[in-house]
């Protein structure tokens, strides 16, 4: 008789994407990995390929769910814990905030979500010892979690207490609690679309913003939506979208864009007719750069370049009708899409961040013809890397000056710009009935002219 052979058994459905989750969580919040590092790129976690496009969706939206609650989770958790999260298994912390996110926030029956969490403990080693205890805090968070919640409402704990301090000093605590609130909302899919936005806001189920973004809460793989492929539109913020049309007419002009990738402020300018030359410093984000650029079917000279430090001193300065510099920052204008930076950054980052912009702005300066225009930007919420890095710029370069935004060239929105004439858009603003279709992105944007 042939031997018995046993089919191995078959995994829970979704438990890989839990699995997955908490090691990623465990990345950003243990060993300070961005999401961006975890989910794309040659760094990628590996069981990622493994994973059916719902269970990515729904390992994505567990992991942004819990970092957008951070704060209100570690709360809840820790009034159902008689001796605080355990610190000497990260599984069994992991396992806990997932049950909890999905009892509290998602539409995960609460019996999935507590048998999900215990089998993700059993797994591991040194974790398995709170298999029994992991079980009780979830079933008392299903009957106690919500009127938890309610008490802690009206604070602000899902933001780390000096990035409210700063919001509060300079926008005001009414605004800073506002801006918190915003950021607590899934986002929507932001397009910037080549033509007919009306078209496609109608063909994606979604809406066309005053500015002509089309925004959808379509969720799934972007790549599959119709008009990827063709190269019709791009992913990208209403507020980033913005930025480069402050230029104007661009058509036939030379434009550089520094620290240009992923590229699409590159795209908008070279649609628009601009002769671009596209610097970033990093060969795999031009890569991808460039790649973005093939699916439009859109043309720019890439160049993988410290933009500090390019061109070289043989070659001509002051060469561009116009320079773009989108600075590198501490990006908390984008907590609202990138959860993870709220935990990521430290405010000590902002002062290395701030000297790094400012080499950027002199190097644009040097870049830029005789009444050409520079275009500074950053999706940071922070003056140091805003307002007062402009201020600092014009009192040191005597033949720059500010050339003011109009409402009209950002759709009448006056309530996005500054007394002075810069951008300032807040993730509170545009506000809509349902809150996942309202917000923008934190930006700063200043127009100068070259004397």
């Amino acid at each position: 008789m042939p031997p018995v052979r046993f089919a191995p058994p078959t995994e829970v459905p979704g438990l890989a994407a839990r699995r997955i989750a908490a090691d990623i969580l465990d990345g950003v919040l243990h060993k300070r990995r961005t999401l961006d590092d975890q989910l794309d790129g040659a760094a990628a976690h590996p069981g990622l390929k493994t994973l059916s496009d719902r269970d990515r969706a729904l390992m994505r939206r567990l992991v942004a769910t819990i970092l957008r609650r951070l704060g209100t989770l570690g709360h809840v958790l820790s009034r159902l814990l008689d001796r605080g999260i355990p610190t000497d298994a990260p599984r069994a912390q992991s396992a806990l905030l997932i049950g909890a996110a999905q009892i509290l926030w998602m539409d995960v029956p609460d019996h999935a979500a507590v048998d999900l969490s215990v089998r993700l403990v059993q797994s591991d080693r040194r974790a398995a010892k709170y298999a029994g205890l992991v079980n009780a805090v979830l079933r008392r968070c299903a009957r106690e979690g919500q009127p938890l919640i309610d008490e802690v409402a009206a604070q602000t704990l899902d933001v780390p207490p000096w990035l409210m301090a700063r919001w509060a000093a300079h926008y005001g605590e009414s605004t800073a609690k506002e801006i918190a609130t915003a950021i607590g909302h899934e986002p929507s899919l932001d397009l910037t679309v080549k033509s007919d936005a009306a078209q496609w806001a109608a063909r994606l189920h979604g809406e066309e913003l005053p500015t002509g973004t089309v925004r959808t809460l379509l969720q799934g793989s972007v790549t599959m939506l119709p008009g990827f492929a063709e190269g019709h539109w791009w992913v990208q913020d209403a507020a980033a979208a913005l930025p480069a049309r402050l230029f104007g007419d661009v058509a036939g002009k030379a434009i550089a864009d520094l620290c240009a990738a992923p590229g699409g402020k590159t795209a908008q300018l070279v649609q628009a007719g601009a002769n671009v030359t596209a610097i970033d410093r990093s060969p795999n984000r031009v890569a991808r750069l460039r790649d973005n650029l093939a699916r439009l079917g859109l043309q720019a000279q890439t160049v993988v370049a410290d933009a500090t430090e390019w061109p070289g001193d043989d070659q001509t300065s002051a060469t561009f009708d116009g320079v773009l510099v989108d600075a590198p920052c501490a990006s908390t204008g984008t907590i609202r899409r990138h959860p993870d930076v709220a935990w990521l950054r430290q405010e000590f980052d902002i002062g290395a961040l701030t000297a790094l912009q400012k080499r950027l702005l002199q190097k644009a300066a040097a870049l830029l013809k005789p009444g050409g225009t520079l275009v500074y930007c950053t999706c940071s919420l922070e003056p140091e890397e805003g307002e007062q890095a402009i201020a600092a710029l014009l009192s040191a370069e005597q033949g720059l000056r500010r050339a003011p935004i109009e409402a009209g060239e950002v759709a009448g929105l006056g309530e996005i710009l500054t007394p002075e004439g810069d951008l300032r858009t807040l993730p509170c603003h545009l506000p809509h009935a349902d809150p996942r279709l309202g917000g923008l992105d934190g930006f700063y944007a200043a127009r100068l002219v070259k004397s």
